[in-house]
């Protein structure tokens, strides 16, 4: 359940409804009270209540319950804690936080998701984005050496990957059975990306099953050896494991485990030393902790370094990093792999393609690369999220698209004019990762989303988006092709991303919007608007031409006067 903190509440498509209640007499009332709905939002009940602001205190106002949010009615402020003091009349607490227990958490009491519920209606069909098929051909495949497989059209062969897949032209889809067998959760390894010039490519799959006893698999073997092979050019095969190597070799305990030298030839194995999903969890807790209700100003560098969120963020990225510069040299293809290939996985093919490829980072190309890369790829969304579930002390939580968002803001921190979106459209991505409002993120694979129907069912975040793309543009973009971003990976250069982690404290907020970019978009306004005026002037001009009745006597009655500001 989402919160709408204030009576300013601003969003797209909402309509703004008068809440009317009846009295004992019978009599509808009409409050007065403009309250936002979405179309399928429906009122469950309204409340007399003194919310306990943390940063505020004690603050008076009607908090009103929707099948998606609640709505405090009062002064601005934050409603991620939600502590409420109600008068003692009949059992009024217990049924508010009944009413919110319900609503909070859908799933945990037989009722559907918001998303399930939503009517809105935009001029642009999100769903229709991301096409594999054309995301492949943009990449130039299938070639001589990449084929296109519909081996997992019914999920049969991995219930967690995208039924399209790209694997190597000299692979028969017996050869992929075998090969499913030996690594984790059948996710073999099939191609992300492929660099358009040298033809090296990014492969993700999950960890080979070698198990204590170093188990080996020579349709495995064989297999690594042909991806190597696709680019004759190449020696190697570079193997990135995302873990540290001592949980690489603990999960060989579970059956896991990594490729050894002797094993796979050709191959070189580097360990990122990315932590695990619970590492993460914990990192962000405490980063909540230091940052929230209040920011101890005092201790505020040593209090940031102990939650070690940075220092994550630093691994991710130089992961990233060494992944995208061994494919832009053309040195060797590069295969990635954490556990089960989709956590660790996802966040390094993603940047790594971001880093190398400029169609990424584009609005659309952005939003093909999360379909892709992460939705069909099957991170588990659902599990690490809980949309729904009111475990919130599941051991599966855990923020690794958060983090990997929050590495794209940092790239974009270093790099002003690389990128078309701008934070907002990083920040209202991770608003509805949690909202539940749209499709775009439930579930935990795409044949868990085809069974629900999800893109029939339900409304795509990216039809928000880009029904509104000005909103979400960065005007300082400039469009350039083939440039390969390197960012500087050093603690010097990363920062916490104040206007996402701290964005709802009074005392911290920052100047929005950005006065610069303001002026900056104000001066591509009037730019625009001189254009459309020198256009239909020459048209004006033109038409006269053509005209004998209206030739100019002279050379400059041809020239039409243009007064500007300039």
């Amino acid at each position: 359940m989402a919160s709408a903190p204030t009576s300013k509440y601003n969003s797209h498509s909402l309509e703004n409804e008068s809440i009317k209640r009846t009295s004992r007499d019978g009599v509808s009332r009409d409050l007065g009270e403009a309250v936002p709905r979405l179309p399928g939002e429906t009122r469950i009940t309204d409340k007399e209540v003194i919310y306990i602001c943390p940063f505020n205190g004690p603050i008076k106002g009607r908090v009103y319950i929707t099948n998606y949010r609640l709505y405090l009615r009062s002064l601005e402020t934050d409603m991620r804690n939600l502590r409420f003091a109600l008068k003692q009349e009949g059992h009024s607490r217990r049924d508010m936080f009944e009413i919110l227990t319900r609503y909070a958490f859908p799933l945990a009491h037989s009722l559907p998701i918001f998303a399930f519920l939503n009517e809105e209606k935009f001029n642009v069909d999100g769903w229709m984005v991301y096409n594999p098929v054309e995301e492949y051909r943009r990449q130039g495949l299938p070639n001589h050496h990449w084929r296109i497989t519909f081996i997992n059209k019914c999920y049969g062969l991995c219930d967690t990957y995208p039924a399209l897949l790209v694997v190597p032209f000299r692979a028969t889809d017996e050869d992929l059975k075998r090969v499913a067998t030996f690594r984790s959760r059948n996710r073999i390894p099939v191609l992300s990306w492929i660099h358009p010039e040298n033809k090296t490519v990014i492969v993700r799959c999950s960890q080979p099953l070698v198990g204590m006893s170093g188990k080996r698999n020579k349709d495995d073997e064989k297999y690594l050896d042909v991806i190597r092979e696709t680019n004759r050019q190449i020696s190697k095969l570079t193997i990135y494991d995302a873990r540290p190597n001592v949980n690489a070799v603990a999960n060989k305990a579970t059956g896991g485990g990594y490729e050894s030298d002797d094993a796979y030839h050709n191959t070189e194995l580097l360990f990122l030393d990315i932590h695990n999903i619970h590492v993460m969890r914990e990192s962000l807790k405490k980063v909540k902790d230091i940052v929230y209700p209040n920011v101890e100003e005092s201790h505020w560098l040593s209090s940031l370094e102990s939650t070690h969120w940075l220092e994550h963020i630093k691994l991710v990225l130089t992961g990233a990093i060494q992944v995208a510069d061994k494919v832009s040299s053309g040195k060797s293809s590069v295969l990635v792999h954490c556990s089960d290939g989709w956590d660790r996985t996802a966040q390094l093919t993603s940047l790594a393609m971001l880093m190398l490829d400029s169609f990424y980072r584009s609005i659309e190309g952005f939003e093909i690369l999360v379909q892709k890369e992460w939705i069909s790829f099957g991170h588990k969304f659902a599990s690490r999220i809980g949309h729904g579930d009111k475990n919130h002390a599941d051991a599966d939580r855990s923020p690794i698209f958060l983090q990997f968002i929050d590495c794209v803001w940092q790239m974009s921190k270093q790099f002003p004019t690389a990128f078309e979106f701008n934070e907002r459209f990083l920040v209202t991505i991770l608003d509805h990762l949690y909202s539940c409002r749209f499709g775009t993120f439930l579930y935990n694979c795409e044949s868990a989303r085809e069974k629900q129907k999800v893109t029939e069912r339900t409304v795509s975040l990216w039809s928000l988006i880009n029904s509104n793309k000005d909103t979400f543009k960065n005007p300082f973009y400039t469009k350039e092709i083939n440039r390969v971003l390197y960012p500087v990976a050093s603690m010097r250069h990363l920062e916490l991303w104040v206007n996402y982690y701290i964005r709802w404290n009074p005392r911290i907020k920052q100047q929005q919007p950005n006065p610069v970019e303001q002026r900056y978009m104000e001066l591509l306004a009037l730019r625009d608007e001189y254009i459309k005026r020198l256009e239909e002037l020459q048209l004006a001009n033109s038409a006269k031409l053509s005209d004998p009745s209206t030739s100019p006597s002279s050379p400059s009655q041809m020239l039409p006067h243009v007064q500007t500001h300039f």
